[in-house]
């Protein structure tokens, strides 16, 4: 009887530990890929993000898609890379969103093959936003083996005050959360709305301000063949149609080039891409 109720326990507390090491923490990763995803809890904003990836989407299915049993309030396009990209479904991706009077924001991908005046010069040529879009996004995953950390944030912060100077409106900064801690932790970037990229965990780790979370790439919506990220925003409806610009956001000025601005050569540059298990 003894050897028994030993077994026993020996039993129970290895099931506890392969359950607490290997299906607990990746729960949300394994619901997702083989069944309906589990959402945020207390959340009610959903949106998508989107780029040629999706290839061509069903536009009057993706309509009424639903996500979590509410509809789409937002979607995300790729618009740019670097000073030389466009995504190649950009326009028409961007075009039907505003047909189907969906709040869209346009995001550029940070490059470390070009400037940061390069860049946001490029930004501001091929994308024209418009009042009740989203605020431009920065799409920053990657830095410079080449450049320190606070060279890589002057680029970083030229890019955004080029764009913002444009729009009069802060840009909302893209990463994963331990690439916002690591690199983009100083006190200079404290004003700028994030978008933080975590996915498979049921609350985001950031513990700074945050307004999107991106907490998945495998969703599945119709409309769209394949996966597509899901994102949330943290807040109400009308908080996030506060975050859009306005018509006076637009009125054209002429865009400075700080003085202070940098060239940094980057072609020989290793690039440091998070892995999987970081976003």
């Amino acid at each position: 009887m003894v050897w028994w109720m030993l077994g026993i326990v020996v039993a129970i507390s290895y099931s506890w530990v392969i359950y607490a090491n290997l299906v607990e923490p990746f729960g949300f990763r394994w619901r997702a890929l083989y069944g309906d995803p589990n959402y945020p809890e207390g959340y009610e904003i959903h949106g998508i993000d989107i780029s040629h990836h999706q290839g061509k989407i069903e536009w009057t299915k993706l309509r009424n898609a639903m996500i979590n049993r509410t509809s789409l309030k937002f979607v995300m396009v790729k618009a740019t890379e670097g000073s030389d990209y466009i995504d190649e479904n950009f326009y028409e991706n961007f075009s039907h969103v505003r047909e189907l009077g969906i709040i869209r924001g346009a995001y550029h991908f940070w490059s470390n093959l070009s400037t940061a005046r390069e860049q946001a010069y490029f930004f501001l040529d091929k994308v024209k936003l418009e009042e009740g879009d989203l605020p431009p996004v920065l799409d920053v995953e990657n830095v410079p083996s080449n450049m320190s950390v606070e060279e890589f944030q002057m680029e970083i912060l030229a890019w955004l005050h080029i764009v913002e100077d444009r729009y009069h409106v802060k840009p909302i900064i893209y990463t994963y959360y331990k690439f916002k801690e690591t690199y983009l932790g100083d006190s200079r970037f404290d004003d700028y709305p994030y978008w933080i990229a975590h996915y498979y965990v049921s609350q985001v780790q950031y513990q700074g301000k945050w307004k999107f979370w991106q907490h998945t790439d495998v969703g599945r919506l119709p409309g769209i063949r394949g996966y597509v990220d899901l994102d949330i925003y943290n807040g109400s409806y009308y908080d996030l149609e506060m975050l859009t610009i306005k018509k006076e956001n637009l009125e054209e000025t002429e865009i400075p080039v700080p003085d202070s601005l940098e060239v940094y050569e980057q072609n020989d540059s290793i690039f440091q891409l998070p892995d999987e298990e970081e976003l």
